[in-house]
């Protein structure tokens, strides 16, 4: 009598498991349903394996979660940061926003002040040019962090409401109210109707300019002029 053909996964020797692999499914996995659905138990039917496997490879899902923000943070091209302290925060700025907008998920994970702690130094170029920018232009120890969390909250912020607002907008779950009351919100109703083409319109890069700006002008510097850039 022939034997039965084996349960496919359950004997014999278990499907290799790469990192590569194992990262590669967990992405596709968050852009499908979102960082917080993802479980070890679901990646690893995903990847025809037992959890235990997976074990050999990662921790847990939080040091998945930072594996795959490394992944991606080394794919970001590093620009050539200017040698004036407040270009060089502005692109820096703008490349750690870039990063973000092509991968909105990965702001999500980075939602607590603690975050630049746990990164390694394929993302932690971008914190030390702003922090450098501002030290260059004579901020204390205290006011380089300030500026370094005031533009991170502004950018973290912007990639979160634009992908958010997409999403839902795609879902049919938001649209844009048009009218309001004029008697109650005259400067509202009066710009309703444009609401959402000047939403749609992309401002960060002035807006950052405008915060850097800000943010600089409230420190206080010794000399005349900024340090000179290091």
């Amino acid at each position: 009598m022939s034997r039965a053909p084996a349960p496919h996964g359950r004997t014999g020797r278990p499907p290799l498991t790469s990192r590569a692999q194992i990262l590669e499914v967990a992405r596709r996995l968050i852009d499908q349903d979102g960082w917080e659905k993802l479980t070890v138990r679901r990646l690893a039917g995903e990847l025809g394996v037992g959890a235990t496997t997976l074990y050999h490879h990662i921790r847990n899902k939080d040091e998945l979660l930072l594996l795959l923000l490394h992944h991606h943070s080394e794919q970001v091209e590093r620009p050539v940061l200017p040698p004036d302290p407040r270009d060089r925060i502005v692109v820096a700025a703008t490349a750690m926003h870039d990063a973000l907008a092509a991968w909105p998920w990965a702001a999500e994970i980075l939602l607590a002040d603690g975050f630049v702690g746990q990164l390694d130094e394929s993302a932690l170029w971008m914190v030390e040019a702003i922090l450098a920018g501002a030290d260059a232009y004579g901020c204390t120890p205290e006011q380089t962090v300030d500026v370094f969390r005031n533009v991170w909250y502004y950018t973290v912020g912007e990639v979160l409401v634009r992908a958010h607002s997409a999403r839902r907008t795609d879902a049919g779950h938001l649209t844009f109210r048009e009218t309001f009351d004029a008697s109650q919100v005259p400067h509202l109703a009066a710009v309703g109707g444009q609401w959402a083409a000047l939403a749609a319109r992309d401002i960060y890069p002035r807006g950052l300019r405008a915060l850097v700006d800000g943010l600089l002008a409230q420190v206080h510097v010794t000399s005349a002029t900024p340090r000179e850039a290091g």
